[in-house]
């Protein structure tokens, strides 16, 4: 779900760090040379950079902008290749009864089997094209502030793993521990009494002789 969907999830973060000079022209190169390739890689399983948001699939930011208002606003597109394993499996069985049948041979050894199998995967992977999921990023530069349209761990790693490569600077989560360990409001002593809570460990048993 993105930024216009009608419903969405989001991930916060907070931006350690900031761009003090150049600030356009630094997210623009960021954004520029870590924008994904407009030529589909036949061998890669995985493949990411950023897109325009408002042009998905032209990563063109000389031709689209990438601000808003007070706003950075741009996507990132993740591209994964995968073969469905019962498709493998059935292109692997019909390679191994063509060899069986034109050798004139009733079994396979194992390491004919396993070449048979990463043969067959590999030509499947070159030949399946690539299904792009995107995810829109909106930053407040000035509050140190990114907004993350998923809540997808793969797709928040490659997030943090991808902002860090282009801009240099480093996203932290935020969850109720991390916006106390980073806020101003707490003294030190509050701080860590919650960051040292534990889960409550509650027994359910029998109340009044009922089950509940």
């Amino acid at each position: 779900m993105g930024l216009l969907s009608s419903s969405v999830s989001v991930a916060r973060y907070r931006v350690d760090g900031k761009i003090e000079e150049n600030v356009m022209e630094t997210i623009h190169a960021g954004l520029k040379q870590n924008a994904i390739t407009t030529i589909e890689d036949e061998y890669a399983e995985i493949t990411m950079g950023w897109t325009p948001f408002e042009s998905n699939f032209n990563p063109d930011f000389e031709k689209f902008t990438f601000t808003f208002g007070d706003f950075f606003l741009f996507s990132l597109r993740i591209d994964k290749k995968s073969v469905p394993s019962k498709i493998i499996q059935k292109h692997i069985s019909i390679e191994v009864q063509r060899k069986l049948k034109e050798e004139g041979r009733q079994f396979l050894s194992k390491n004919e089997k396993t070449e048979i199998k990463e043969n067959v995967t590999d030509k499947l992977m070159r030949q399946m094209p690539s299904t792009p999921n995107i995810y829109d990023v909106l930053w407040n530069h000035e509050a140190q502030q990114v907004l993350f349209f998923s809540t997808q761990k793969a797709a928040n790693e490659e997030l943090e793993t991808m902002f860090t490569k282009s801009f240099k600077l480093r996203l932290i989560r935020l969850f109720p521990f991390t916006i106390i360990e980073g806020s101003e409001k707490f003294s030190d002593e509050e701080r860590d009494m919650v960051l040292n809570l534990a889960p409550a460990n509650v027994n359910r048993g029998k109340v009044m002789g009922d089950d509940i």
